[in-house]
């Protein structure tokens, strides 16, 4: 039987405010039309999040109207804000910011359907409105219909005076590159820089193109020059990081890795590329660090939550009750992928490390096993499992062992080895690369979403994972997940 880990730090999914840039929620528009998408997100200040929300007045024209909405969403308060363009458009119909706004709102409150009308609305009334142009065509992708994404963007496009759009031109160039045209993605982002040689998101468009062609010097020049640019967009520094993965050059993609997030802390890929670097290195308690933060900045992320579960599930060694954390994490991402194979099976051998969860271990062992993916060899080996610890529950809890001075230095030292000790990225070379751990897989993956995240390999655990438990089916832009380990 072949025993082996592999893991995936995730892809970026761009929000619809933003055709290629950092991670932010949308903003709304104020009453004087922008000239471009809006890719840097408006940030109410510390003194206007103090603030009560102002109330919405019944009466008034459709300017004050709509400043009043414009301070109630600048506060927070995205029902009031709502509710403020709502009253506004009905005084201006023909307000086509007030519509947009109203379909930023809505994306921020998770309706996306609201959000798909709105935007439509407006560019009934005017096919060239960038910013519902670009967002709208972010919702197409995002529901994977690229198709109807390229036919927005190509009408807004032919609207006279938005015929070399950088905004538009962009983010028809990442539609097609998602979409598997790599040379009509190129083309696109050729198109922005015959007008603007300097425009950092047509470089990294290239560059990505550059990655997925596997062309990776290339892309680490066209980063490099988007970065000239735009040194402090952190997502250049993901993608500079993922290059040099590719190249396995793994101290400089650490580095780069590193610097997005110190740009901005709320950058999730990031976070997800430094957990898997950790993993990588079988640095268990430094990939839990970074997993952690991932899912407080993505709560609602199952890919995260299931790399926090691995991180965990690494510690069980040494710690029986991590194993019971990492049987709780792998149970949240079933509450929203039922069935996960790598979930359901990975919950069981996790519980299965302290007797506390051996219950929920027999259960999710039952489970493993029932699944199509898992081969006849892993079922016999989950039988044996469930037949020990039945026959284990039905005996008297043992006596804990006095713990000696000589058994606490051995399991200072096992922890080493799985996390227990410092960091092992904090050993890295900076300026030379760092040679992978022993027996540690070649990096494998391709690039995925609007900035995607790069496949980075674990090293076996002691006692290895079953690789038979069958390679489910891959989360979306993404490679194969990992295979639960015992």
């Amino acid at each position: 039987m072949k025993w082996f880990r592999s893991f995936l730090a995730g892809s970026l999914a761009f929000t619809a405010a933003c055709a290629s840039g950092p991670q932010t929620k949308p903003s709304v528009l104020p009453e004087t039309p922008a000239p471009t998408a809006p890719s840097a997100s408006k940030q109410a200040t510390p003194e206007a999040q103090q603030q009560a929300p102002a109330p919405v007045p019944a009466g008034g024209g459709a300017k004050e109207l709509f400043a009043t909405a414009l301070q109630a969403y600048e506060a927070g308060d995205l029902d009031g804000a709502r509710q403020g363009f709502e009253k506004s458009l009905s005084k201006d119909p023909r307000s086509l910011n007030a519509q947009f706004n109203l379909g930023v709102i809505a994306e921020r409150q998770g309706r996306q359907d609201d959000a798909r009308v709105a935007y439509e609305k407006v560019l009934l009334l005017d096919p060239g409105h960038v910013p519902s142009a670009v967002n709208l065509a972010v919702l197409h992708r995002q529901q994977g219909r690229s198709d109807d994404a390229v036919v927005v963007l190509d009408k807004a496009l032919k609207t006279p005076g938005r015929e070399h759009d950088a905004s538009l031109l962009n983010s028809l160039s990442i539609t097609y590159r998602l979409a598997g045209k790599l040379n009509e993605s190129e083309s696109a982002a050729r198109r922005v820089l015959v007008r603007n040689k300097d425009n950092p998101e047509a470089y990294k468009n290239l560059a990505q193109v550059a990655y997925a062609r596997e062309q990776y010097r290339l892309a680490e020049l066209l980063a490099g020059t988007a970065r000239k640019h735009a040194e402090n967009d952190p997502t250049i520094y993901n993608l500079l990081g993922m290059v040099y993965l590719k190249l396995e050059d793994r101290s400089r993609a650490l580095a780069q890795f590193q610097k997005a997030v110190a740009l901005d802390e709320k950058f999730a890929p990031g976070f997800l590329n430094l957990g898997a670097m950790a993993l990588s290195y079988r640095d268990y308690t430094g990939a839990e660090r970074s997993f952690t933060k991932a899912t407080e900045l993505e709560p609602d992320s199952p890919e995260a939550r299931l790399y926090l579960a691995w991180a965990l599930d690494g510690q069980k060694g040494r710690d029986s009750k991590k194993g019971l954390a990492a049987g709780e994490a792998f149970e949240k991402v079933l509450a929203t992928r039922a069935d996960l194979p790598e979930a359901v099976c990975g919950a069981g051998w996790a519980y299965a490390a302290d007797r506390a969860g051996w219950e929920k271990a027999i259960a999710f062992l039952d489970r493993c096993k029932g699944l199509q993916t898992t081969t006849d060899q892993d079922r016999q080996m989950i039988t044996a499992k469930v037949q020990g610890l039945q026959n284990m529950l039905k005996a008297p809890p043992p006596e804990p062992p006095a713990a000696t001075a000589e058994g606490e230095g051995e399991g200072e030292k096992k922890g080493e080895a799985t996390g227990g000790g410092g960091s092992m990225l904090q050993q890295l070379p900076q300026e030379q690369g760092a040679a992978p751990a022993e027996g540690e897989a070649p990096v494998e993956g391709a690039a995925s979403a609007e900035g995607a995240a790069p496949v980075a390999p674990a090293a076996p655990a002691q006692g290895g994972a079953p690789a038979g438990t069958g390679t489910p089916p891959a989360p979306q832009n993404a490679a194969p997940a990992p295979t639960p380990a015992p």
